[in-house]
């Protein structure tokens, strides 16, 4: 029976001293498999499942070859918050999350437009303390995260609100894991540094956008290297993120093209990527929907509260895709864009999008097919030479569009640095799921390409 198919699964596991070990080898394993792979179970399963149907995602296989035998792993905040009103919700959420103090790290731009009272008036209201850091600013840095953590430290604070788009959550993040972690935040490049849990973290998400809000991953400038780090830690992803259109209505039209270009380059990259999976794949084609749909809507007409409803799901979906799928060149090379020039990052990434994927598109044409489907290309079938240029036409056409500048050369970029560039977009942690791995004189290449682009 089902029962007896269980009791041989529990046999199993507890015939298993080996899997205390913080390690465990397919060998190990190999009797759980077995108990669960038995046709006793298999008869008593289908006997529960009789009559029902299993739904199959867009994509239909993997996109590449698997790249490891122990599966992949799927990251989300604990609990999110979405829609108009999300933030009302958040506030009883917080209450029960049982802290004392926040730190609220903003921009001083946002105290400054009295956002940041409408969200300290509600947690007064609700009789919560806080103490309000405002020192980040776009692209934070090194400098910016210490002395976060030393008027954290100094307030007794025991947990951080971001209020803002992807600096303040960055920022935030960073603050959160080296007041636990300790050392210095460079200690933490790379991926899964850390080795104590961060502090309570709530991220109020005002823009549609970078999805630091519920990623694990952070991005801090090194000033002294001209880099920008990329950490990448389960840890640093926050407790609960809040993404409310309410708060997203007052962005101005160039912040909403640039973070809504910023998602769409999460969503392409996340389903060209090597990690890619049916999950991120449904996330990453449905944001790209979307963010078709609306963008061009809510730069146009900001008030416009169902492309702001639309833009704040579409920049999540991505930011799901992205999660856990990763990314590749387009951040990459972004990332030393915004290290040595402070240049905005959806902005970068929206100038560098239609280069590499016309590199990427030599090498994986075929996964264009769905891209261009849900850009509403449905009339270039299974063709992938029509999909690859519908895509990249559309990119550059809602460039043109959004009024973002037309090459790297306008944000500050020199020929000179091409190669400081490149070798720093190569070690970039980004770049690792790119489809197809570039040479150093490809990268520099597809910076040269970028910079005379019209």
């Amino acid at each position: 029976s089902f029962a007896q198919a269980l009791s041989a699964c529990s046999s199993a596991l507890s015939a298993l001293p080996h899997l205390t070990r913080i390690m465990a080898s397919a060998a190990d394993l190999e009797p759980i498999y077995k108990a669960v792979s038995g046709s006793e179970l298999t008869g008593e399963v289908e006997k529960d499942l009789a009559g029902h149907t299993t739904q199959g995602a867009h994509g239909v296989n993997y996109h590449h070859p698997s790249t490891g035998k122990e599966g992949s792993t799927f990251y989300m905040p604990c609990k999110s918050l979405l829609g108009e009103g999300a933030l009302v919700g958040a506030v009883n959420q917080v209450k029960a999350l049982g802290q004392k103090k926040a730190l609220i790290v903003t921009d001083a731009v946002l105290v400054k437009v009295g956002a940041v009272k409408a969200l300290t008036d509600v947690l007064d209201g609700a009789g919560m303390s806080y103490t309000i850091y405002d020192g980040c600013a776009p692209n934070p840095t090194i400098e910016q995260v210490d002395a976060g953590c030393k008027l954290l430290k100094d307030n007794g604070c025991d947990f951080v609100i971001s209020f803002g788009g992807g600096s303040p959550h960055d920022c935030a993040k960073a603050i959160s894991m080296l007041t636990t972690n300790g050392g210095s935040i460079k200690d933490y490049e790379g991926v899964d540094k850390s080795t104590k849990p961060m502090l309570p973290m709530v991220a109020v998400n005002t823009t549609a956008g970078t999805a630091a809000e519920m990623t694990r991953f952070c991005i801090i400038t090194d000033d002294q290297r001209h880099v920008k780090m990329a950490l990448v830690d389960w840890r640093l992803t926050p407790t609960l993120a809040v993404n409310d259109p309410l708060l997203m209505v007052g962005m101005p039209k160039g912040l909403t093209a640039a973070t809504g270009m910023d998602a769409l380059t999460h969503a392409i990259e996340a389903y060209l990527s090597t990690a890619s999976n049916p999950i991120t794949d449904a996330n990453a084609l449905h944001a790209i929907k979307l963010i078709a749909t609306y963008l061009p809507q809510a730069v146009e007409d900001g008030k416009n509260m169902k492309a702001r409803d639309m833009m704040a799901y579409a920049e999540f979906l991505a930011g799901m895709a992205f999660n856990s799928a990763s990314l590749g060149y387009v951040h990459a090379m972004a990332h030393q864009l915004g290290g040595f020039y402070h240049a905005a990052h959806g902005v970068c990434n929206a100038v560098l999008l239609p280069v590499v994927q016309t590199y990427n598109a030599k090498y994986v044409p075929e996964l264009f097919i769905d891209i261009a489907h849900a850009m509403g290309f449905v009339e270039v079938g299974q063709d992938k030479d029509k999909a690859v240029s519908a895509v990249l036409d559309a990119i550059k056409g809602l460039n043109k569009r959004l009024g973002i500048p037309p090459n790297i050369k306008e944000l500050g970029a020199k020929p000179e640095d091409f190669e400081a560039l490149a070798d720093n977009a190569m070690k970039d942690a980004c770049g690792l799921t790119n489809p197809h791995q570039p040479t150093r004189p490809e990268v520099i290449e597809l910076f040269r390409q970028a910079y005379e682009q019209q």
